[in-house]
């Protein structure tokens, strides 16, 4: 009789110690399965840069207003910008290029690409082949965070600075903007350059007119000679 109460004991504590570890399991699956959901319900922050949100917000809508755009998808928006930088003295001088390059990377925050001959002119001492220029192509959140610095810090910044002129388009909406130096971009310190070097800058966007294009470029800040009543 002792002995079947000891065994009728022992039975009964590990009945206790395995119900006991099955509701710890549960407990600990249910905290776990709490936390994954308060992560997936936490909000997504998505990094947007500010001209890009002008242009959804307040862009958009007067373009459609103004030129009877009925489908979205055919508002004017920029879709690139080439920044590049021609040097003629790298045929002499390879610190020229890499300086060049230093600039043009300060400027856009990205590694510029060789711009090279495509055919020899003898009266220029120019070889097919030979690098003649820097340039770098911006797109999505660069393109953006770049065009908001150049109209409200780059272009201010210039000596009697009055206004862009409305005559660098291409007929198709395209614009073309030249820099004499390089300077006026608030990356560049002005004792570490070698020498001043002139940018040129081209804005393409999707409009089908010069209209359509220099409407877009107003309405997001690009600072054009005022018009004369």
């Amino acid at each position: 009789m002792v002995e079947d109460k000891k065994k009728t004991t022992a039975k009964k504590s590990l009945a206790k110690k395995s119900t006991t570890k099955k509701t710890t399991a549960k407990v600990a699956g249910a905290k776990k399965n709490a936390a994954t959901k308060k992560i997936e319900k936490a909000p997504i922050l998505v990094d947007i840069p500010r001209m890009k949100k002008i242009y959804t917000d307040e862009v958009v809508p007067v373009l459609k207003k103004e030129f009877g755009y009925k489908n979205p998808m055919q508002v004017p928006m920029i879709k690139k910008i080439v920044v590049n930088i021609g040097i003629g003295e790298a045929l002499d001088s390879n610190s020229a290029l890499n300086a060049a390059n230093n600039d043009l990377m300060k400027i856009t925050g990205q590694k510029p690409k060789q711009n090279r001959a495509k055919v020899s002119i003898a009266n220029f001492k120019l070889r097919e082949g030979s690098v003649i220029g820097t340039s770098v192509t911006l797109r999505g959140k660069r393109m953006w965070q770049f065009y908001d610095r150049l109209v409200n810090i780059a272009l201010p910044r210039v000596r009697d600075f009055r206004g862009i002129k409305r005559s660098g388009f291409d007929g198709r909406g395209n614009y073309s903007l030249g820099m004499r130096d390089q300077s006026t971009f608030p990356e560049i310190d002005y004792n570490e350059i070698d020498k001043m070097r002139g940018l040129q800058i081209i804005l393409v966007n999707s409009a089908n007119s010069d209209e359509e294009g220099m409407r877009l470029f107003e309405l997001l800040g690009m600072p054009f000679i005022k018009l004369e009543d």
